[in-house]
């Protein structure tokens, strides 16, 4: 199943519920539609507090000490929730079940300027929507970028390693070049690392990832799917990829926040041979809007 037909699918069955509910507050309990509609409306924004809630408990619980700079009051992290659950619900029931509505096809051309291609890879249970706004960002900065989704939603990591192998091979060809830039989301981290121990690197100039779990996350353990099993720590999956020289890396940029509240503990992201950048006060599907991950990433990759 496309990560968009799940989240238009749990879309639909919460519409029916709420429907449902309206009709019972209306015709028993004499409720006008207006205060039906209010109390769906209320019940939507809840149950999405409730499961990024869910995962600040679970990233305190697991939370690896940050730097002392690095650290945040509690005023900053109830603006870092508020921020993450107004990503959560913009890219889960707006943009990601509708993304061919949001995303506008891949453009791709002939680089004059020297600058390498870049190719998107998306995290768990998402699609190339999840790039809406920073895909937009790295355009106005003079970057081609390319996206992909990966399909099926719940798979092997391995099993989405051939899909980027054509997408790759697509993008070089578009542009004219050998080689291109992949920047990898959370679980797209993984599986760009992935693709590097199947085909090598000789096609990839550079690696960035922001927020991969490179040595698995506690709450992966809530996680459907082999690809959920995984990214929890420990995981055999997790122990191949990170044994020694079995992913050949090329020049490599691990970006994670010291709060991430998927990836947990959060120096999971810290992965041998790479370039660690870490940051404060970002939440994990935050990290698709924000201005200083934008930043830092358009930092790394002119580096």
């Amino acid at each position: 199943m496309a990560a968009q037909t799940l989240h238009r699918l749990m879309l639909a069955g919460e519409a029916g519920f709420y429907l449902l509910l309206g009709l019972v507050l209306i015709g028993r309990c004499g409720w006008v539609w207006q205060q039906a509609l209010g109390m769906a409306l209320i019940l939507m924004v809840a149950g999405r507090a409730f499961i990024i809630g869910v995962t600040f408990a679970f990233a305190r619980a697991h939370a690896a000490p940050p730097p002392v700079p690095l650290r945040i009051g509690f005023a900053r992290g109830l603006a870092m929730f508020l921020r993450e659950l107004a990503a959560f619900f913009l890219l889960f029931t707006v943009v990601m079940p509708f993304e061919r509505f949001f995303m506008a096809a891949d453009r791709i051309g002939r680089t004059e300027d020297g600058r390498l291609p870049l190719l998107l890879v998306h995290g768990y249970q998402c699609n190339r929507g999840f790039w809406f706004e920073l895909r937009s960002r790295l355009a106005r900065a003079g970057w081609q970028a390319a996206t992909i989704s990966l399909n099926p939603v719940f798979n092997d990591i391995d099993g989405y390693v051939e899909q980027l192998a054509r997408r790759i091979d697509e993008v070089c060809e578009a542009a004219g070049t050998e080689r291109l830039i992949l920047v990898g989301h959370s679980m797209g981290g993984l599986v760009s690392r992935a693709y590097l121990r199947r085909h090598g690197k000789g096609k990839v100039a550079k690696l960035v990832t922001l927020g991969s779990p490179h040595h698995g996350s506690r709450l992966a353990v809530l996680g459907l799917g082999e690809n959920g099993r995984q990214m929890v720590p420990g995981s055999a999956w997790l122990a191949a990829l990170n044994a020694p020289a079995a992913a050949p890396l090329p020049e490599t940029v691990s970006i994670y926040s010291c709060q991430d509240n998927y990836v947990m503990p959060q120096d999971s992201s810290l992965l041998d041979g790479a370039k660690v950048v870490p940051l404060a006060g970002i939440g994990h599907i935050e990290m698709a809007f924000s201005p200083e991950i934008a930043r830092r990433l358009l930092d790394e990759l002119a580096a």
